[in-house]
């Protein structure tokens, strides 16, 4: 490829390097030049252009794009058109994304025009995630090249999709005196959440003493669990301690105790039966990411666990800061006691106080979904939420008509008699009534299909970050909605005025901000009568 500046009249032929703006239009960077073209750029004044010639071999860039992203399509994966030299590759299915280290440097290796990114080493991903991007830095590259990338894909992919597999697993907790139900009870909330993005369910649950002969009749009666998770009243420490003596005397085996990942340590993997039994730390109570997320969501999607495989996860398995953690941390007890850490508490509010002022009339919240309005449709999502304290919903435009569709169901309304003042006066009602939570998750009333486990998960990644987070959900990468918000950012809330909400508040704090990808249910809201049909809605008759 020659690269370089040309006089406009010799330009015929040649891809545009840089984009021009003319009155009759813009010609786009990449455009191979037409006679009509290099004659609209003369007759605009322009002298000479910066172009780029194909060689004898050579491709666009979108050409070579779509040649090397068509080669990394696979089972569960989804490949884009090829457009400014760049492909997409998408999650076809929730599951883990497995790439192949050596493989996308090898071919990140044949040419620097050529370039391949993907997500990390077993990132859990929903479907429609990005996983991975081709992008062509020039505007063309040698064929050659892309002839050595596509040698190297046949031989070694570069990565694949591990789908998720809905499993049926069973809940053993173990109990010694003064173990609280209600601890007892929030872990198997937990669980539920961990395991919902896989589809899988808590099939059964049995409680039984500490101790290793009743534990062990407990794993015997699991029946036709695929996964045993046990969760011990303390923790192991050691492979004579309670739970790897009831899986020896049930009849299993264990593999492994403890992992180079921290929190999470004190982990066990066995087996009994031929199905996978893990021994849970007592970080894995709370939602916040730990060694033990690692392991289940590997056995989730059907891939290997072995105690190799564990002591290989010490690099990037400090998962937080602990240089002040000689002892726990304040109002949190050691993992080694298998105690509730203290986590934060979010609430849920649901903003529904709008004039459907683009809908022409109707009011949104009141279409049917299925038969059911919409605002009670998505406050029992919100309801739905296990890991959510509270559900307040904020009512404004027809409050008694909205109040009238949730009758009966057990959330606290909030009126904003400013409402038309815009959205930051439901965001301010809203935030002040939820005084008592650590994190707000404001949820707008017309998204209908988000669903109660992509709630958890947001909420999943407000706990893990702590004090101080902001957490946003993400349709391919792009920031949407819900968001929570901690109680820190109550006065940045308070002066908000105007129809605005807390763009202006995330965009100021950048280093607090965790997006959850969860596809297109966060994109999805009905503002237009198309949108509202189109997502599935139905408006009364006027």
């Amino acid at each position: 490829m020659r690269f370089g500046p040309v006089p406009v009249h010799e330009a015929e032929g040649a891809l545009l390097a840089h984009s021009r703006s003319l009155a009759s239009g813009k010609i786009a960077k990449g455009t191979r030049l037409s006679r009509d073209d290099v004659a609209a750029l003369a007759e605009a004044g322009v002298d000479s252009l910066i172009v780029a010639r194909l060689g004898e071999g050579d491709l666009t860039e979108d050409e070579a794009a779509a040649r090397i992203g068509a080669a990394l399509g696979g089972s569960h994966l989804s490949v884009a058109d090829a457009a400014t030299g760049r492909v997409n590759v998408h999650a076809g299915a929730a599951g883990l994304f497995v790439p192949d280290r050596a493989t996308v440097d090898r071919v990140n290796a044949v040419d620097p025009a050529i370039t391949l990114a993907t997500l990390g080493e077993y990132e859990p991903v929903a479907g429609g995630r990005m996983v991975a991007t081709v992008k062509i830095i020039p505007l063309a590259v040698s064929g050659a090249s892309v002839e050595r990338v596509l040698a190297i894909l046949a031989a070694t992919p570069a990565f694949r999709l591990a789908p998720y597999r809905s499993q049926k697993v069973a809940l053993i907790q173990t109990e010694l005196a003064g173990t609280r139900a209600k601890m007892l009870d929030k872990t198997r909330r937990v669980t539920e959440a961990r395991l919902a993005p896989s589809g899988s369910v808590v099939a059964s649950e049995v409680r039984c003493p500490h101790d290793a002969a009743a534990l062990a009749e407990s794993l015997r009666q699991v029946g036709e669990a695929d996964l045993v998770l046990v969760f011990g009243a303390s923790a192991v420490i050691d492979e004579g301690d309670v739970i790897p003596a009831a899986i020896r005397l049930a009849g299993g085996t264990v593999e492994h105790l403890g992992m180079p990942v921290d929190p999470g340590n004190l982990l066990l993997l066995g087996s009994l039966g031929g199905h996978p039994v893990l021994g849970a730390p007592g970080c894995a109570r709370s939602p916040k990411e730990n060694g033990f997320d690692w392991i289940l969501n590997r056995l989730l999607a059907d891939l290997p666990v072995s105690g190799e495989a564990i002591r290989a996860m010490g690099v990037g398995g400090l998962l937080m800061e602990i240089a002040s953690r000689p002892r726990p941390r304040e109002g949190e007890r050691d993992d080694r006691d298998g105690a509730e850490p203290d986590d934060p508490r979010v609430d849920i509010v649901v903003l529904a106080a709008g004039r459907s002022s683009r809908m022409g009339g109707p009011n949104k919240l009141l279409a049917k979904f299925d038969g059911v309005p919409l605002i009670r449709r998505s406050v029992e999502t919100a309801l739905s939420a296990r890991n959510a304290e509270s559900v307040r919903v904020v009512t404004g435009h027809m409050r008694d008509e909205i109040a009238a569709a949730l009758a009966g169901l057990g959330v606290e309304i909030v009126h904003n008699p400013a409402f038309a003042d815009g959205l930051s006066t439901s965001l301010k009602a809203g935030f002040a009534a939820a005084r008592e939570a650590d994190g707000v998750l404001v949820m707008l009333a017309d998204q209908p299909h988000l669903t109660a486990p992509d709630l958890d998960r947001l909420i999943a990644a407000f706990t893990g970050r702590g004090k101080g987070a902001i957490v946003a959900a993400s349709d391919r990468g792009e920031r949407r909605n819900p968001v929570i918000l901690s109680r820190d950012f109550a006065a940045a809330i308070e002066v908000l005025s105007g129809d605005v909400g807390a763009a202006r508040i995330i965009a100021a704090h950048p280093d607090a901000l965790t997006e959850v990808e969860i596809g297109a249910a966060a994109s999805v809201d009905v503002d237009t009568p198309e949108a509202l049909e189109a997502a599935g809605g139905r408006l009364a008759a006027v």
